[in-house]
């Protein structure tokens, strides 16, 4: 699901690639919080710009850091894939891209990420207007306990969306997860009553409708058996067409078929104790990573021989 379900005291303008009603005009000597895509539109960013520009990332949870050291750059319209050992950090990272860490009373992340030349952890950038314009699908299928119809709407209802459009954003959005034929003459039924892939393309598609730029996925298929898992992968290749896509997956003949770039993690121990930090040791062109990587300990997992 994305976070695009939080309530917000003030409503933010829709992304600029949009097209909706102008919103009402703020009132004379109020206070108004630049929008997200006003900064994005100031920042003077080449049109080649990559859609995030990690540099020096860190995350800390309380004293602990998690991961260190993360320089990387999601292209638009790609597929990026994180992958390495469990704890490695990769869905740590994964959740700086829309500032889900925030959630997490200890955590704090140092370095610098940038959408379209905009820094995320600026004071002025709301994390919930991040959330709209960055949607996340999680590891286990998590409908609504509504109807299919209403799982759908639930985003677009939140942000205005009239009711007479919810119609055409419902179909639209089933369309693009490609699970409109198998559920058009049953949107009333509860979302619960289907099998666990179509739940998930039910998740997408509730991300999607909110029309974000980017959709984070964190191990979409971990749960789904190998046909639904292929359903997710064949979504995910027509879906990179109108956005940009960042998933975390334990499965590395996942990340080669469905990537166009692979980020590889890994643990190191610290030097002070025990505790293990997550670090990022290569990123490359998918084919390059499985193929032909850079650092030994790349091709030491790629390879299986640990991990």
């Amino acid at each position: 699901m994305t976070m695009s379900e939080e309530a917000e005291e003030h409503p933010m303008p829709p992304p600029s690639h949009v097209t909706t009603p102008n919103s009402p005009a703020a009132p004379r000597n109020a206070a108004v919080r630049p929008s997200l895509a006003d900064l994005t539109a100031r920042a003077p960013v080449p049109s080649a710009a990559p859609v995030f520009d990690a540099r020096g990332l860190a995350v800390y949870y309380g004293t602990f850091r998690a991961v260190r050291d993360v320089d990387l750059d999601i292209q638009r319209h790609q597929i990026t894939a994180f992958i390495g050992p469990s704890g490695c950090g990769k869905t740590t990272v994964l959740r700086c891209f829309n500032r889900m860490n925030d959630l997490i009373p200890s955590a704090r992340v140092e370095g610098t990420l940038l959408y379209h030349g905009v820094d995320l952890y600026k004071p002025d950038v709301s994390a919930t207007e991040v959330r709209r314009r960055i949607g996340m699908v999680f590891q286990k299928p998590n409908p609504f306990p509504k109807s299919i119809y209403d799982n759908v709407a639930f985003g677009p209802r939140v942000n205005g969306t009239r009711r007479n459009e919810l119609d055409d954003v419902v179909e639209r959005s089933l369309r693009g997860a490609a699970l409109w034929d198998e559920v058009k003459d049953r949107l009333k039924s509860s979302a619960l009553g289907m099998s666990g892939g179509q739940q998930q393309r039910l998740c997408i598609a509730r991300a999607i409708a909110t029309e974000p730029e980017v959709i984070l996925m964190d191990e979409p298929c971990s749960a789904l058996d190998p046909r639904a898992t292929l359903q997710i992968e064949e979504l995910m290749a027509q879906l990179k067409q109108n956005y940009t896509i960042v998933i975390v997956t334990h499965n590395m003949q996942q990340a080669a078929r469905v990537s166009d770039r692979t980020a590889f993690f890994t643990t190191e121990v610290s030097q002070d104790g025990d505790r293990r930090t997550g670090v990022l040791i290569e990123f490359d062109a998918t084919e390059t990573i499985f193929s032909n990587p850079a650092d030994e300990r790349t091709e030491n997992y790629v390879t299986g021989r640990f991990g």
